[in-house]
């Protein structure tokens, strides 16, 4: 081989690994710039968001507290992104229907659930199912909060509720509270109360709120923990307001006693309203929504149209959330079992 041909051979020996090494980098580049492209397609899917109907799945009827709840809410949010948020009803099972439908949803941030709390901290403990919402769900935020109220029969012989505990006492098993229904807060803030001052008042399940107030008023049932119906006949003297059933002052009536005032320990429930969302939406799409329901929760019409169900909105930031569910699925799973509360 003469020196040409060798220099030649060199040459192209040490081409050989140059080129190697341009096709691995290409290859490298190449497959770095597929990696990114969907989270490229994500991030843009997020900064549209919404660009298309949300909805907002309820577990019950049109008209109730939750319903209302919502409808405002989707009221304010269509008005401030620019986009149509829907309310659909799903109505059955104590809300477990709706918690399903939003289990099965797609998770691209579509679809939300506003629902009370009793359906992750109750239901899975009353009701056998495949889902439990605790597992099933991604908790967003609080949405709202309702007070119970003591409300007893226009002529019970008592004024406070001391003396309704020292009644119930000198006659065990005789003194009776009515509920919307075995298993809703209403029955289980009786049974708590039961518990911590050592009675035994009947409980009387009714299919409603208002039939077990109507009950009251008309003095078939000795007193009923109310969700807030009752204040316009408070107000009208046709029922007597013992106390609230809460640690906290009500601001619809801050002169009546709380749980705490009277010493009663162990026993507070309020009624909570959260949303949910199904497993793994984007995080920048769940920021998005926990900021633009905030927005929308401070607002003066939400906040009217909560007060006439005497709710008030509470957005509480998703680790409260999050840690609410946890203290109140511990206590209520606690007394359903002690107390044997089954639902037929």
């Amino acid at each position: 081989m003469n020196f040409k041909s060798s220099q030649n051979a060199l040459t192209s020996a040490s081409a050989a690994p140059s080129l190697k090494r341009r096709a691995l980098a290409l290859s490298l580049t190449l497959a770095m710039a597929g990696a990114t492209l969907p989270l490229a397609a994500q991030a843009a899917q997020t900064s549209k968001w919404p660009d298309k109907p949300v909805r907002l799945v309820v577990g019950f009827a049109p008209g109730g507290g939750t319903d209302i709840m919502a409808r405002a809410v989707a009221h304010t949010l269509s008005q401030s992104t620019g986009q149509t948020f829907v309310v659909e009803n799903k109505p059955g099972a104590s809300g477990n229907l709706s918690v399903s439908e939003v289990v099965r949803a797609t998770p691209d941030g579509y679809t939300f659930l506003i629902a009370p709390t009793s359906v992750e901290s109750v239901n899975p403990f009353l009701f056998k199912s495949d889902i439990d919402p605790a597992k099933d769900l991604t908790p967003v935020m609080g949405v709202g909060r309702m007070q119970m109220y003591v409300v007893a029969r226009p002529n019970i012989e008592v004024s406070t509720l001391p003396e309704l505990i020292e009644m119930a006492k000198k006659s065990p098993g005789k003194m009776t509270y009515s509920s919307s229904g075995t298993g809703t807060p209403p029955h289980l803030a009786g049974e708590l109360f039961n518990q911590s001052v050592e009675t035994s008042i009947v409980h009387v399940p009714y299919r409603g709120s208002a039939p077990a107030l109507q009950d009251v008023m008309s003095s078939q049932v000795d007193f009923v923990f109310d969700p807030g119906i009752a204040l316009p006949h408070i107000k009208g003297g046709k029922v007597k307001l013992l106390a609230v059933a809460s640690d906290r002052k009500s601001p619809f009536f801050p002169e009546a006693p709380t749980y705490s005032d009277l010493g009663i320990k162990n026993a507070s429930m309020d009624i909570w309203f959260g949303m949910w969302a199904p497993k793994n939406v984007p995080a920048d799409i769940m920021k998005r929504v926990t900021e633009e329901m905030t927005k929308a929760l401070a607002t003066a019409d939400v906040k009217e149209r909560f007060n006439a169900l005497a709710a008030e909105p509470a957005p509480l930031a998703t680790q409260e959330f999050q840690a609410l569910l946890k203290d109140e699925r511990e206590t209520l799973a606690a007394v359903i079992k002690k107390r044997n509360i089954v639902v037929e």
